[in-house]
C-alpha cells in the first residue's frame, strides 16, 4: 500500500546514499557494483512524481538515484557530458539533443500541458488580431517560440506583423505594466499574477493538444546494458503518480515546501498539467495515430521549418516502449 502524504513529512532533501553490497564471483574475487543508474530533472511540478518516489523510498535506490538540478539547460549539459545516464525533459529539448548528435529515447510520457502555457494580453487587445504591429514578450525557448507561431497562426498573422521581444519570463509581468509588450507568452504560476494585475488569456496549450510534452528520454547505451535500471525509473514515475493522484491536496502542501510556490499556486499548475500513467503512455506512443503522437509530428515539423533542428526524426528509431511493456507486464503478474 502507498502511504498517503503528510504536509509534516520531510520532502525534497537531496540526494540519497545507497549502501553499496559487493558480490562475491566464484573464483572468490570481488566484483564492483554499479552504481546506480542517474535520472536528472530540474525542478518543475511536473516531473514531482518521481521527487514523491525518490523522497519516501518507492524504488530501489540501489538501482536508481534521481537528482534535482537548477535548470532544464544543466540537465542537457550533464546528458551530454555522460554525467546523466537519463533526464525528465520537454519533448522538443529531446527533439534538439538528438539532432545535435546524442541518441536519447522517448521511454515514457509524462505530462502534456492543457492550458499551463499561456499567452496574456493588455486589456486594449479585445481579439487576435489586434496583435498587428504590436510587441510580444517571448522567453528564448522552443516552448516560447512555438507557442509564438500557434498563437500568429490563430490570429491570422505573419511572423513580421509583429514584434518579438526577447524576455526572461520572470520579467513578463514588468514588461506588461510598463507598455513594453501588449502580450506575454507566458505560462504557470508567473501568469497569475498577470490575471491579478488586469492582464488577460487569449490563447493556452489547451488550443494545441499534445504539443507541449514532457518525456522521459534515456540514452541508447543506457538502455541496453542497464534494463533494470530503466525499469527502475518507469516504477518510479507510476508509484510517485499514483501516490500524487492519491493525496493530491497533501501533495501540494508538501511538495509547494521545495519550490518558490505558495499551496495555492502549486495546485494551479498541477490543474494545467495531464499525466500519463505509463499504460496511458504506452497506448499512446504505440499507436501512430494517437492524438499525442499526431501533436508531436506537428512539433517536429515546424521545428524543421524554423530552422530548429535539420530534419524530422526517425520516429520508430526514437521512441523504445520495451521498458514500459516490461513494467506493466510485472506489474500485472
Amino acid at each position: 500500500m502507498i502511504p498517503p502524504v503528510s504536509a509534516d513529512h520531510p520532502l525534497r532533501f537531496g540526494r540519497r546514499t545507497a549502501l553499496a553490497f559487493l558480490g562475491g564471483c566464484l573464483a572468490g574475487c570481488l566484483e564492483t557494483p554499479l552504481p546506480p543508474a542517474r535520472l536528472g530533472m530540474n525542478a518543475w511540478v511536473g516531473y514531482d512524481p518521481l521527487v514523491l518516489a525518490r523522497d519516501r523510498r518507492l524504488f530501489d535506490s540501489g538501482l536508481l538515484q534521481v537528482v534535482e538540478l537548477a535548470t532544464g539547460a544543466e540537465t542537457q549539459r550533464h546528458l551530454r557530458n555522460n554525467l546523466l545516464d537519463a533526464g525528465a525533459l520537454t519533448f522538443d529539448e529531446v527533439l534538439r539533443m538528438r539532432d545535435s548528435g546524442l541518441d536519447l529515447r522517448i521511454v515514457a510520457l509524462l505530462d502534456a500541458s492543457r492550458g499551463g502555457d499561456v499567452v496574456m494580453v493588455a486589456p486594449r487587445i479585445r481579439q487576435l488580431g489586434d496583435l498587428l504591429g504590436q510587441a510580444i514578450a517571448v522567453e528564448d525557448s522552443s516552448v516560447g517560440t512555438l507557442m509564438l507561431h500557434r498563437l500568429l497562426e490563430a490570429a491570422g498573422l505573419a511572423p513580421g506583423d509583429v514584434r518579438e521581444v526577447n524576455i526572461e519570463a520572470t520579467l513578463h509581468l514588468q514588461a506588461l505594466k510598463a507598455g513594453q509588450v501588449a502580450a506575454a507568452i507566458s505560462y504557470q504560476p508567473l501568469a497569475g499574477p498577470m490575471a491579478a494585475a488586469g492582464f488577460r488569456p487569449v490563447f493556452d496549450s489547451r488550443q494545441i493538444p499534445g504539443q507541449v510534452l514532457d518525456v522521459l528520454a534515456v540514452r541508447h547505451d543506457v538502455l541496453q546494458s542497464r534494463p533494470a535500471a530503466v525499469d527502475a525509473m518507469l516504477q518510479a514515475w507510476q508509484r510517485g503518480l499514483a501516490l500524487l493522484m492519491l493525496d493530491p491536496a497533501g501533495a501540494a502542501e508538501s511538495l509547494s515546501v521545495g519550490t518558490d510556490l505558495k499551496v495555492a499556486e502549486y495546485r494551479t499548475v498541477m490543474g494545467g498539467l495531464q499525466f500519463f500513467a505509463p499504460d496511458e503512455s504506452l497506448a499512446a506512443l504505440s499507436d501512430p495515430a494517437s492524438p499525442v503522437l499526431h501533436g508531436a509530428r506537428e512539433v517536429a515539423r515546424l521545428m524543421a521549418q524554423l530552422g530548429l533542428i535539420r530534419t524530422e526524426p526517425d520516429w520508430q528509431q526514437m521512441i523504445d516502449t520495451g521498458p514500459a511493456r516490461r513494467v506493466i507486464t510485472a506489474g500485472g503478474r
